[in-house]
């Protein structure tokens, strides 16, 4: 018998079973394809959930941030932390949380007043954190880099950067010096007088220029010291000295000719000084453009002037040119008076000031200065350079990052870790107020880390940067 087929009401066939592409089941390897080949000796990183930071006694059991299994953050000085300040913040960053919010603080303690801030170890994490809170506050930083990085031209450099106009860095060998660090402070305290001084310009130019005349004059056969004139040699290359030496004096300009002083007193005046020096930044474009240039000879070009005054009608008026003529004063802004000093806790500064303090009699604690290790001496020198002028100025020296004898230090409130929070979050163009040097170690996908990170942080030399080890 042959196969019926089911016609539907209109007397049309029905379709067949399986007739579209959704009832075709795809083969099994498209449908569950079969897990990628893993490589044997590939690393798979496990999450990150805590950092800690690394002192030299070891990993530290206070600083450091955890997440919580709800997604909050709880650090280890402060308790859990508000998710929405947090969470623009990295977690290697949150374990630097206690040093920043100390630094905070100690800014906070300062007078409300806009003025100089002086700051001890401005490379140690709370140092650090009191220079960026303090320029970004308004205050004139002055920032002394101890003596463990002073040598680190990268970070006395990056430091600098941080305290901002008029503020300033000094490395700890030149804050030892006490009349030379007061007197750097005093100009940050009052900057000189920056109106310019037109009779003054030129006077120093004219003065020059004689100077420059008598010194090579055109009876030399070349502008070059006169002592290069004179044979310093063996007999045996006499003959051909002056035959050499006409050649190698070949290549430098020729002397100057004289100007009476008189005349170029008289007659060189500001106008012609001004003119004078915008040929020269004629010439200097020429130059720098490749442009083919004819000789310069700038005493030949003043001498010219001289006997033929040229008219001040063909003065440039670029706002881009300096000119003697310009009465425009240049800005200084004032830092202020001296708020305070923050005395950032070193390793040098802490040994110097323990041994120092263990002597009782004043002949004691010379004689323990005496014998101190050179770096802890010039950082105990260096300190009490600071706090000094502080004290000589009636305001208070608060002591960071650690503890000091005869020092006092300062209590953390809430208000400065918000602070210190609000500056360590990463703004949309990546950039934040308050930042450290972090070196992370994961721990957690190399447990041996955490054993090498203490061993980076108890080197002698360990560096400017704050070790962190996540797990």
């Amino acid at each position: 018998m042959g196969m019926q087929r089911v016609m539907d009401g209109m007397g049309n066939p029905d379709p067949p079973p399986a007739h579209t592409l959704d009832a075709v089941p795809p083969p099994e390897y498209w449908s569950k394809p079969p897990a990628p080949e893993t490589e044997p000796m590939a690393l798979t990183r496990s999450s990150v959930s805590s950092a800690f930071l690394v002192t030299p006694s070891g990993v530290s059991d206070k600083e450091y941030a955890k997440l919580t299994p709800t997604g909050g953050i709880v650090h280890g000085a402060f308790g859990e932390l508000d998710t929405e300040k947090v969470q623009g913040i990295p977690l290697e960053y949150l374990a630097l949380l206690g040093p920043s919010a100390e630094g905070a603080a100690a800014v906070r303690s300062m007078s409300s007043e806009k003025g100089t801030l002086l700051v001890f170890g401005a490379s140690q994490p709370a140092g650090m954190s009191a220079v960026q809170v303090g320029a970004a506050a308004g205050h004139a930083v002055v920032a002394v880099v101890g003596g463990e990085h002073s040598g680190n031209d990268n970070i006395c450099d990056i430091v600098k950067g941080l305290t901002k106009e008029p503020g300033f860095m000094v490395p700890e060998e030149l804050a030892m010096v006490k009349k030379t660090f007061q007197d750097l402070v005093s100009e940050t305290l009052s900057p000189p007088e920056s109106k310019l001084d037109s009779d003054t310009y030129l006077s120093d130019f004219h003065q020059n220029l004689l100077d420059y005349i008598a010194t090579y004059p055109d009876t030399l056969p070349a502008a070059v010291d006169k002592e290069e004139l004179m044979f310093d040699g063996k007999d045996k290359d006499r003959t051909y000295y002056r035959e050499n030496m006409e050649a190698y004096l070949s290549q430098f300009p020729k002397g100057a000719s004289s100007i009476p002083e008189s005349e170029l007193l008289s007659k060189f005046t500001k106008e012609q000084y001004a003119l004078y020096k915008q040929k020269f930044g004629v010439q200097t474009t020429s130059v720098i453009s490749g442009e083919s240039t004819p000789d310069f000879e700038p005493v030949d070009l003043v001498k010219q002037m001289v006997h033929h005054p040229e008219s001040t009608s063909d003065l440039n008026s670029s706002s881009f040119d300096f000119s003697i003529l310009d009465k425009t004063e240049i800005p200084s802004d004032s830092s202020g008076p001296i708020v305070g000093a923050i005395i950032a806790v070193t390793p040098y500064l802490q040994q110097a000031c323990e041994a120092v303090d263990a002597a009782k009699s004043m002949r004691e604690k010379a004689e323990a200065l005496q014998f101190l290790p050179v770096p802890e001496r010039n950082a105990f020198a260096a300190m009490c350079s600071v706090s000094g002028l502080a004290k000589k100025h009636g305001v208070p020296t608060i002591v960071v990052g650690g503890s000091l004898p005869g020092l006092e230090g300062v209590s953390v409130l809430p208000e400065d870790v918000d602070a210190a929070l609000s500056s360590m979050d990463v703004k949309e163009d990546g950039s934040s107020d308050l930042n450290h040097f972090v070196q992370v170690y994961r721990a957690g996908d190399f447990p041996i880390y955490e054993d090498y990170a203490v061993h980076r942080a108890t080197e002698v030399l360990a560096g400017p940067r704050q070790i962190v080890v996540t797990k």
